[in-house]
């Protein structure tokens, strides 16, 4: 039987993929990426790998699919994401969901996604992309992904907002909630690593 060692098992830093959501001209998320990023200073639990989808040459509809730039971006992606042991999402409200840039990521791979946990940051007007993740949520059940409870939700964020003095950035419930999330994806990221280990896992 297999007995695990958990001062070796969590002295292992999680991978940590940050998918932005959004390749809008003018859009918050890059702002976003940078101020959660920033939450993870002093942890050595976390290694982070931000994931920007307007600064790749993805396959979107109506590509090519013999461009060979556009494969290898694919591939190169699919390896990130296989490497992650968990992920965190940032991503703002469109229309009462999120960003089609998002699900196409989510479309495109499948056993990448398996038995990971997935954590949610979101911005917006009144309901601080709250709807979005309430979208999210299930597409990641059905890519069998675990959701963590708590997240992040920024609500009528502005640029200014994340500037050294600005409201979020300053904001001691925002870095709460941000380690809270942080946390919760450091317990259910090391069990879920450590149950892929001892035994894969399969769909059938």
């Amino acid at each position: 039987m297999h007995v695990a060692d958990p001062a070796k098992h969590r002295a292992r830093p999680l991978n940590l993929t940050v998918l932005l959501s959004s390749v809008r001209p003018g859009r918050l998320g890059p702002m976003v990426g940078t101020w959660f990023t920033d939450q993870t200073r002093g942890r050595d639990d976390v290694r982070l790998d931000l994931v920007d989808p307007a600064a790749a040459p993805l396959d979107h509809p109506g590509a090519d699919p013999g461009d060979p730039a556009l494969a290898e971006a694919r591939l190169a992606l699919g390896r990130r994401l296989a490497a992650a042991d968990g992920f965190v999402v940032i991503t703002p409200e469109y229309n009462h969901s999120y960003p089609a840039a998002i699900k196409h990521i989510l479309d495109c791979y499948r056993q990448e996604w398996f038995a990971k946990p997935v954590g949610f940051v979101s911005y917006g007007g009144v309901s601080g992309g709250l709807r979005a993740v309430e979208h999210l949520r299930g597409v990641f059940a059905e890519l069998h992904a675990v959701g963590v409870r708590d997240g992040v939700s920024l609500h009528g964020v502005r640029g200014t907002d994340f500037a050294a003095d600005g409201r979020v950035a300053t904001d001691p419930q925002a870095a709460t909630a941000a380690a809270r999330l942080l946390d919760q994806l450091a317990w259910w990221g090391r069990a879920l690593r450590e149950a892929r280990e001892t035994e894969p896992y399969t769909v059938t």
